[in-house]
C-alpha cells in the first residue's frame, strides 16, 4: 500500500491583466493537469482568486505556475498566496471555474 499524502488548502489572487486573457481557463486547464481541487474566478478588482486543494508539492508547482506564467496572454505584475493550511478531506470534487 502507498503512503496516503496529506491535503492542503491554499488561497490565491492574482494581479496584472489577468481578465480577459483566459487566465481563468488555462488556470482550470493546469489544475487538472495536476489534479487540484478548487475554483478560481474574476473580481470587480480586475484580479483572479481562488483556492486549490491537494498534496503539499502539487500546491507548489500550481503557486509557481500561477506567479510566473499563467495563461499566454497575461501579465502577471503580483500574486498573493496564503501559507497551506492543512485540510482532512478535499472541499471540492473538481477545480471549477466560478462566474
Amino acid at each position: 500500500m502507498g503512503k496516503v499524502k496529506k491535503l492542503y488548502s491554499m488561497m490565491f489572487e492574482i494581479y496584472g491583466r489577468v481578465q480577459g486573457v483566459y487566465f481563468r481557463k488555462h488556470t482550470q486547464i493546469k489544475a487538472k493537469e495536476l489534479g487540484l481541487y478548487g475554483w478560481c474566478m474574476n473580481t470587480k478588482d480586475g484580479t483572479v482568486k481562488g483556492i486549490v486543494e491537494g498534496p503539499v508539492d502539487l500546491i507548489s508547482e500550481m503557486r509557481i505556475w500561477l506567479q510566473h506564467k499563467g495563461s499566454p496572454r497575461s501579465i502577471i505584475e503580483k500574486a498573493v498566496f496564503t501559507s497551506n493550511e492543512p485540510i482532512s478531506a478535499y472541499n471540492f470534487s473538481k477545480f471549477t471555474i466560478k462566474r
